[in-house]
Order: structure tokens, then C-alpha cells, then sequence
């Protein structure tokens, strides 16, 4: 029982790693059959790995055709970027950090600005993200946070292109780093806080000014 646990968590990290790398768009179909051949691992874990991903609203079962990539709802970045926001500064809030750690957080924020294009920054960022709040010790919240990112994902991959505004994020990020570093967790969940708002602004704007096909 444990080895298909384990089976299933590596098919999600696997098909995690395609959405981070921009090879699993929205609306792309999950072929099982490719992606046993592909991973070497047998369909049921692979079925039970995309019916998490169906209940995080990453994926949606289509009847004959399987699973799908969720297309982006214009009505849903707002509630999913300020849910993200909350349960973050909560976790940030309930979190302690040894000097090792820190340095480690101060590590992927330079990787997030030295990462020389937005596709790499992004995946810096997610990188950055999920280890800011690691040691929280709530960890059904951590679970939720990181199903909720994972979706939240495809709004970034789609709408933060511009790298005037990426680096805007990093330098409020380098920000929350500084904080930490100064024994500081009320300011840096603060301007974690506005970093997110910043972010909510950005893609609303984006999807008024260009629209996207992708978006319903």
C-alpha cells in the first residue's frame, strides 16, 4: 500500500514538473497510456495521482476524452490569489527559521533573480515560495497552500511575462527575506501580503488589457 503512495506522489511531482517547465498547457489532455510509458508506472497510481489533481481543480475528467488541463475563469484568480495570499501569511506567521534556513532562503531569492528569463524565474519563485513556509506546523494548511499554487501556476505561467514587473516581485520578495533575517516575521508577512495584492493587480490587468483564449 505504501509503495503505491509513493507511485502516486511521483506521478504528481512528475506532471508538476511539466506544468513548471510550460510542456502541460491548458486545455492539453492527459494521455494514461503515454504517461505509463513515459514514467514506467502502472495506471493505478497514475489514476489516483489525477484524481488529486481533479479535486486541487488543476485537472477536469471530460467525459471520452479523459483528463484535461483546467482552463483559466477570469472569475477565479481573484479568490484564488487572496486565499493563497492568507493561508501564506498564516504559515509564514506559524513558521521558525534556524540560521542554516534562512541562508537556504536567502540562496533561492538570488536564484529567482539571477534566473536570466521569466519561464526560469517562475519556476525560481515556486521554488522559493513553497520553502518560505515549510516549517510551519500546520501541515493539512501546507497541503491545501500547495494544491492552490499548483493551480495558481498556470495564471503566472500565462500573465506574468513582463520583466520589468518580475523583478518588482523580486525585489519585495529579497524584501521579506531581509525581514526574516532581522528577526522581523510581522513585516515580512506584511509585504508578503502586498506582494500577492501586487501580483492579483497584475493578472487582472493583464486579462482586461490582452484577454486570453485560455480564459473563460
Amino acid at each position: 500500500m505504501e509503495q503505491k503512495f509513493v507511485l502516486r506522489d511521483q506521478i504528481k511531482q512528475y506532471l508538476l514538473l511539466q506544468i513548471q517547465n510550460g510542456k502541460l498547457p491548458v486545455g492539453k489532455t492527459i494521455n494514461l497510456a503515454a504517461l505509463s510509458r513515459a514514467t514506467g508506472i502502472s495506471v493505478t497510481p497514475i489514476r489516483e495521482a489525477l484524481s488529486q489533481l481533479e479535486h486541487a481543480q488543476v485537472l477536469q475528467a471530460v467525459p471520452n476524452r479523459g483528463f484535461v488541463v483546467a482552463k483559466l475563469s477570469k472569475s477565479e484568480v481573484k479568490s484564488l490569489i487572496e486565499i493563497v495570499a492568507q493561508l501564506e501569511v498564516m504559515a509564514l506567521e506559524n513558521a521558525a527559521f534556524e540560521a542554516s534556513e534562512i541562508a537556504q532562503l536567502a540562496t533561492l531569492q538570488t536564484k529567482m533573480e539571477e534566473a536570466g528569463t521569466i519561464e526560469k524565474g517562475l519556476v525560481a519563485r515556486f521554488n522559493f515560495h513553497n520553502y518560505l513556509v515549510q516549517n510551519c506546523s500546520n501541515k493539512v494548511l501546507l497541503q491545501i497552500l500547495k494544491d492552490l499554487k499548483l493551480r495558481l501556476h498556470f495564471y503566472e505561467h500565462d500573465f506574468i511575462k513582463d520583466i520589468d514587473f518580475f523583478q518588482k516581485l523580486t525585489i519585495q520578495t529579497r524584501s521579506v527575506v531581509e525581514a526574516i533575517q532581522e528577526d522581523n516575521v510581522p513585516t515580512a508577512a506584511l509585504i508578503l501580503r502586498m506582494h500577492w495584492m501586487s501580483i492579483l493587480d497584475h493578472i487582472k490587468t493583464q486579462i482586461i488589457k490582452n484577454g486570453s483564449s485560455s480564459c473563460l
